[in-house]
């Protein structure tokens, strides 16, 4: 050590030798801990804080700054030691004794700091893989995809504002008191009974909710006509705006 010293003195102009960097005191623990191969949850606070003032005078002796924060934690270090070599107090016998770990606060920052670090080195990871790719530019969806009406004839706004005069005309025809039954109609039932209609001619819109009493019996035979519309099994017509809504077989059958 003297001579490195004395080589220090007589050459004071070579330039200053950079060591590893750390991210701070905590860092520099826990790459000691890892070094030394020591129990994190167990450190032997001697060795550990004997190896930490070593470095710190290493880091001084090669002429390099040393922020504040680690000598706060060499002082941290030097007080737990200090508690670990101080005697126990007496404990009768009735009482049980309080074992107090001295390290157990610092033991949970190296905790926190490594799962934080952990994080950070995951999503490095993630940005370097993120950097080797080239995202390509949003295409045009291409017109053969574009469906801007439900079916042929009719819009969708045509067919919410008719299901919207069904649900009104409904209203005022439901009583003040009901009895609140299980629903026993489905969707599948419902678009039976549309296509069983359907078959016979063309129905209107109207005529499919005539026999419906209860909002869960029209909600579900709406939807059923929007499935068969979706699958072009009935076609909806409009011949004019507020004109009824009359329903027709689409082009796939039944059977498709």
């Amino acid at each position: 050590m003297k001579n490195n010293e004395n080589q220090l003195l007589q050459h004071p102009y070579q330039p200053n030798i950079k060591l590893a960097d750390f991210e701070g005191p905590l860092d520099l623990l826990l790459h000691l801990i890892r070094q030394s191969e020591m129990d994190i949850y167990d450190i032997p606070i001697a060795e550990i804080t004997g190896q930490y003032m070593q470095y710190l005078r290493q880091m001084q002796r090669h002429q390099l700054e040393v922020a504040g924060e680690y000598f706060v934690m060499a002082a941290t270090l030097m007080a737990i030691k200090s508690q670990m070599l101080l005697p126990k107090p007496p404990v009768s016998e009735d009482e049980e004794p309080i074992e107090e770990d001295p390290r157990e606060e610092l033991v949970e920052q190296l905790l926190e700091y490594q799962r934080y670090k952990q994080a950070a080195e995951k999503l490095k990871d993630k940005e370097a893989f993120r950097q080797k790719e080239f995202t390509r530019t949003a295409m045009a969806v291409p017109p053969e995809f574009i469906h801007p009406q439900t079916a042929p004839g009719t819009t969708i706004e045509q067919l919410k504002e008719a299901f919207e005069q069904v649900l009104k005309k409904h209203q005022s025809l439901e009583p003040e008191t009901a009895t609140v039954a299980p629903e026993k109609t489905t969707v599948e039932q419902r678009i039976r009974f549309v296509m069983q209609r359907v078959s016979q001619g063309a129905v209107a819109f109207e005529e499919l909710f005539a026999d419906l009493k209860t909002r869960d019996n029209l909600v579900t035979t709406f939807l059923a006509v929007l499935e068969l519309a979706k699958h072009r099994r009935i076609v909806l017509h409009q011949a004019a705006r507020f004109a009824p809504l009359i329903l027709t077989p689409g082009k796939l059958s039944e059977e498709d």
